[in-house]
């Protein structure tokens, strides 16, 4: 899904991962209370790049069952310490390669992370193909405002080894989630984080 040095950032990064993250508390309390409107207990929902479980663990128990995957191995180790709710399982999965059968899922959860992959249309590919037809793809996203102080915090994060693939605006990731087969529901602004969010909510077409 990435090349290697972004690998071994990612597996790296996992025992600091939770902490770093807990700054970006009412980011992921913003999302949830997007999302959490359309969840019910019969829907059965992928996650991808969960990290280790900022949107897994409050959103599980709204659902059936939540299938929370990331690429980085320790990650998911940094996840599965935690406890947990018996409707959220934990895996090792490439978001450009799933296991899983078409029309499998009625939601698709991937939390800021299709700026970071070379190619996101792959994912995006895969996630349009084991959706169910009309399921949901909740897609939050960090994008680019014309701000100086998300320019300094971006290059603070670039001296940890962190590198972005693309530099998106709202604008920009809308369209290119809409041209994969998805027709957006919903979008909205947050910028309670680290950096801007795009929420995007869309269905499979």
């Amino acid at each position: 899904m990435m090349q290697d040095n972004n690998i071994e950032y990612w597996q790296k990064m996992a025992g600091f991962y939770t902490p770093f993250m807990k700054n970006n508390k009412k980011m992921y309390e913003a999302i949830c209370r997007e999302v959490e409107p359309i969840l019910n207990r019969k829907m059965t929902v992928l996650e991808l790049a969960c990290g280790t479980g900022q949107l897994s663990f409050p959103l599980a128990p709204k659902t059936a069952h939540w299938e929370a995957t990331d690429f980085s191995e320790q990650m998911i180790a940094e996840a599965k310490k935690k406890s947990a709710s018996k409707k959220l399982y934990f895996s090792v999965q490439d978001a450009t390669n799933l296991p899983y059968t078409d029309n499998s899922f009625d939601a698709v959860m991937i939390a800021n992370a299709l700026h970071i992959m070379p190619e996101p249309e792959k994912a995006l590919r895969e996630i349009h193909r084991v959706l169910k037809d009309q399921g949901y793809l909740f897609a939050p996203t960090f994008v680019q405002l014309p701000d100086k102080k998300t320019g300094i915090r971006m290059k603070f994060l670039k001296l940890t080894g962190f590198k972005t693939y693309h530099k998106w605006d709202a604008g920009e990731l809308i369209s290119i989630i809409s041209e994969k087969g998805f027709s957006i529901q919903k979008h909205s602004l947050i910028e309670v984080g680290f950096q801007p969010l795009c929420n995007v909510i869309a269905q499979k077409r």
